[in-house]
């Protein structure tokens, strides 16, 4: 048993030291502004000669083509491209919020790729992890050939915040995953008793 013991650490030990290994190069390759592109999941894009990444005209017309600027909300953009049988990334009919949601906030549709959004937090449990300022990120500028315009997509971008400011916080998007107030309790503050140390709101 102390034999088992002893060359699983050491296993554990090897594979710690390469996934470091892989992990400082992996970041050493995006301080030299070299991106790499998971083009399976890319939408109107595909790998070029040049290892860059080239445009799919008929797919770039319906990343062109998004209503959202224009007032439709992204349930409406996704049956829309339903009802005229678009397909998506993977080849199928059916589109979910998340994947429209995904195009209209990736910088790669104007042109720039942001390097390092995610991250892996060990080699064992390989969780993927959002990068909310845990560890630097990389902005390559006119990195390739955008679909759409640059004030285009940060006039997007500008429209989505204004949206999510009206809606009520979300346990699940805040960092700490607590919510200020819940919905029911909108505008309304937790007091607490001095006398006999019972919680209660009041509105404000």
């Amino acid at each position: 048993e102390i034999l088992i013991t002893m060359l699983g650490a050491f296993a554990q030990s090897e594979s710690e030291s390469i996934s470091a290994n892989v992990r400082w190069g992996k970041r050493q390759a995006m301080r030299e502004g070299k991106a790499n592109i998971q083009y399976d999941r890319l939408y109107a894009y595909e790998k070029g000669d040049d290892g860059n990444p080239k445009v799919i005209p008929e797919q770039a017309e319906v990343v062109r083509s998004n209503q959202y600027l224009t007032g439709a909300s992204l349930r409406m953009i996704k049956e829309r491209l339903e009802s005229e049988q678009i397909l998506n990334v993977a080849g199928n009919p059916q589109w979910t919020i998340t994947a429209i949601r995904g195009i209209l906030t990736n910088e790669k549709y104007c042109g720039d790729v942001l390097l390092q959004k995610t991250y892996i937090s060990d080699c064992i449990s390989r969780k993927v992890i959002r990068n909310t300022g845990q560890l630097p990120m990389y902005l390559l500028q006119n990195h390739h050939d955008g679909i759409v315009e640059r004030k285009t997509f940060d006039a997007v971008q500008t429209e989505m915040a204004r949206r999510s400011a009206g809606k009520s916080p979300s346990k699940k998007k805040a960092p700490t995953g607590l919510t200020s107030y819940a919905s029911k309790y909108a505008l309304s503050e937790r007091l607490v008793c001095g006398e006999c140390g019972t919680l209660y709101r009041r509105c404000t």
